[in-house]
Formats: C-alpha cells, structure tokens, sequence
C-alpha cells in the first residue's frame, strides 16, 4: 500500500478568517505542510526517535501525544524490532487517526500501537518510560500546560524522558522579528507565497500560543523534570529533552 502526500494548497486562495483546525481538509496535506513548513523536519525526527530509543526502557509503554498522521509513530516501531515497549498514538483529531492506521497498515505495524483519540487534557500517562510531544504542546491553552506535564512526569518511570519540539519566541524583540522573517523566507524557498504565508499566520494566532525557550525549560523544571536540556534550535524551532529524577 502506497502512501499519497497531498500538497497542502490550504491557504492558496483569499478566505475569510477562521481559526487553524486538524480536520479532514488539514490531515489530508498535512505530511506536505510539516516537510515544507519546519525547517529540518526529516532531522528533527531522526533526533526524537534516537533518544526515544536511548530512553526507552522494555516493557513500558512510549507515549505520542498528537501524534497526527503517525510519522513519529511509524519511526519508534522500526527503531523497535525486538517489540520492547508498547507504542501509543493519542490524538483528538479522527481525520489525523485515519491516516496514521493506513500509515502504520503501510509499513507493517499497524498491531504494534494503540491508538487513542483524545484531548491532551484529557490523556492518562500510565507506566511510561518515553513520551513524544512534536509540535503539541503549544496548541495546548497555557492555562493548562503546567498540568499536562506534571501528569506526564507522574506516569513516567525514573530515568523516563519527555522529548519536546515546539515552535518558540526568541527573548529579544527585534531578533524575534528577525528569527520570524527567516522562518518565512524558509516557506517561501518550499514555494508557499505570501498570500498562504499570511493567511496561515492569521489562522493559527489564536490557537498556536508559543512561549520563549526559557518559559519552557521552567515549565519542565517546575512540574517533575530534574534534568533538562536543547538537543534542537533552528530560530524560533526547538527541541527539549526532559529526564525525570528520582
């Protein structure tokens, strides 16, 4: 079975303004949006994947939450051939869960994870040793961040980690603006114009919420993380790993 990547054309054309959404028409080009939207995206999950399999531990289970259209997932299932730790999808987006079955079905491990559709909010971390969060976290209101994390550090095993990438604000105003016209120079070389560029922003401004790389780190610090540090940083891109202590 021979996965089709969609182009993602989703702001190609004026519309009126509306919030992002992980519907049918998003998770139809999603895999297109991510690979021409994040800068190293094919790097970034080599990075999550490899330390995934440096922490995981045999016989406990390895979270993705928001896991979309289940990359990430397909990744831990081949760096796992030995079938050590149980794999988890969890995402509250049904289109997203479809086309991580089909994924999974595509590569031959569709009966190597379970898939859950729920709310972040909502999800209980059980007996962890690794859980993934790419590009999740900041779709979270950050009213409830500091919750989700603890929850996540409370079902995580000692030496566990979480693996964190998100979109983040640089400290200084101006190189904020500079690390953002970058980002946007990027899009434009993957031949979104600026029309989609705009439209795109507009959509997300009141979903997507980013905090500054230092917020994040004491977030994790503050809600069960001993350990914690940048294993990633493209301008306003990053990635955290965060170890859970004793």
């Amino acid at each position: 079975m021979t996965i089709v990547r969609s182009k993602d054309m989703l702001f190609s054309a004026p519309r009126s303004a509306n919030d992002f959404d992980f519907g049918e028409s998003t998770a139809a080009v999603f895999d297109d949006m991510l690979a021409r939207s994040v800068p190293l995206y094919d790097e970034i999950q080599r990075m999550v994947v490899d330390l995934a399999s440096i922490f995981r531990q045999k016989g406990t289970r390895v979270y993705d939450l928001g896991c979309s259209t289940g990359t990430t997932l397909q990744l831990l299932a081949s760096r796992d051939p030995a079938n050590e730790a149980d794999l988890w999808g969890v995402d509250n987006s049904a289109a997203m869960l479809r086309r991580a079955i089909d994924k999974l079905r595509a590569a031959g491990h569709e009966g190597r994870c379970t898939l859950k559709q729920l709310d972040i909010n909502d999800v209980a971390i059980e007996d962890a040793s690794v859980v993934v969060m790419v590009l999740t976290l900041q779709f979270v209101r950050p009213m409830h961040r500091a919750a989700v994390i603890q929850r996540i550090a409370n079902g995580l095993r000692t030496n566990g980690a979480l693996i964190l990438v998100e979109k983040v604000l640089g400290n200084d105003s101006r190189l904020n603006r500079i690390f953002i016209d970058e980002y946007y120079r990027l899009k434009r070389s993957q031949g979104y114009s600026d029309l989609e560029i705009a439209q795109k922003r507009e959509a997300l401004e009141n979903v997507l919420i980013p905090y500054r790389a230092d917020e994040n780190e004491l977030l994790l610090r503050n809600n069960g993380f001993a350990a914690v540090d940048t294993f990633f940083r493209w301008y306003n891109f990053m990635g955290l790993v965060a170890v859970k202590g004793v």
